[in-house]
């Protein structure tokens, strides 16, 4: 497949009332990846999230896994790492990872972390969110349901890449994540351009009443968000009444259907985004598990995907 080619690769694209695809599905170096058009088309930086396909992992791991603690072999993730960052123009040298555990804890990290998790064991733990100013850095998230979220600050010239799970989003990750980069940075919330990748769906996504109940203390209705994001165009898919919600009925009592994509938008314009500077992803990891991994369609059988993001 030629670099740059848009390519549909029989992934199964949630689009509702979207006219084309989001997210492009492209080829170097023998490995196929993901892309956001927003990000694509900033010129300051570099971005992909990866695919199950272009590595060398076997069994449950096959074959481009990123995590070595679900019982990969550490040559073949580090083999992976060095076919991805080839596509990044970089080394697994210049790679500096999360240390998921679901917090919200976020850190700055610079050219001293280099290499940390990809080739040598971190010396932090406990951060699932990565910010950083300085070029040639390639931050990493890894996920298998959990939603990845980037950042990119093309005034200030920083980025930031985050691992957001039911829990993280509950803390407003994505929030936490625009605070940082103010803090840090001096960023302003308005020129950020922000996408959400490949993660869990709503339809697939069941939670139970004790986690809705924390997105309902949390987020309320949220309907001038919604009305918002709705009349923007950043996220089309409509309910019943013309907005969607970001909790439906389940199939069952008790049960509800959590929109993970919808919460981090609205958990973002809260923070200052703007909803047009926002690219949703349209691939759900559970409906794509042969191209994706998906720990709910998986059963935990799985390794992780790769979000990485690099300032030039």
């Amino acid at each position: 497949m030629p670099d740059n080619m848009d390519i549909h690769w029989d992934l199964q694209f949630n689009r509702d009332e979207r006219e084309k695809p989001v997210m492009a599905l492209r080829e170097a170096a023998n490995v196929p990846y993901l892309t956001f058009p927003k990000l694509s088309a900033c010129e300051k930086i570099e971005h992909l999230f990866t695919t199950r396909a272009g590595g060398v992992s076997e069994g449950q791991f096959e074959s481009m896994n990123f995590s070595v603690n679900l019982g990969d072999l550490p040559s073949n993730v580090l083999e992976n790492y060095r076919r991805i960052t080839k596509v990044l123009h970089a080394t697994p040298e210049d790679v500096v990872g999360t240390v998921q555990t679901h917090t919200v804890n976020v850190r700055r990290v610079t050219a001293e972390d280099r290499g940390k998790v990809a080739v040598c064991k971190p010396d932090y733990g406990d951060v699932d969110g990565l910010v950083t100013n300085e070029k040639g850095i390639v931050l990493a998230a890894f996920t298998a349901d959990c939603v990845p979220i980037y950042f990119v600050d093309p005034v200030k010239e920083a980025v930031g890449l985050a691992h957001s799970g039911w829990r993280g989003t509950a803390g407003s990750m994505a929030g936490k994540m625009v605070e940082r980069m103010k803090l840090e940075f001096g960023s302003d919330p308005a020129d950020l351009i922000v996408a959400i990748g490949p993660s869990i769906c709503q339809k697939c996504y069941e939670v139970d009443q004790t986690v809705a109940d924390h997105f309902t203390a949390l987020l309320g209705e949220a309907k001038e968000e919604r009305e918002r994001i709705l009349a923007s165009g950043a996220y089309l898919m409509k309910g019943k009444n013309g907005l969607r919600n970001y909790l439906e009925e389940g199939r069952e009592a008790g049960k509800f259907q959590l929109d993970l994509w919808l919460v981090n938008l609205i958990l973002l314009l809260r923070a200052g985004v703007k909803p047009e500077q926002v690219d949703v992803t349209d691939l759900c990891t559970a409906e794509n598990s042969r191209q994706l991994f998906s720990h709910r369609a998986s059963k935990g059988k799985r390794g992780n995907m790769g979000a990485f993001l690099k300032l030039k």
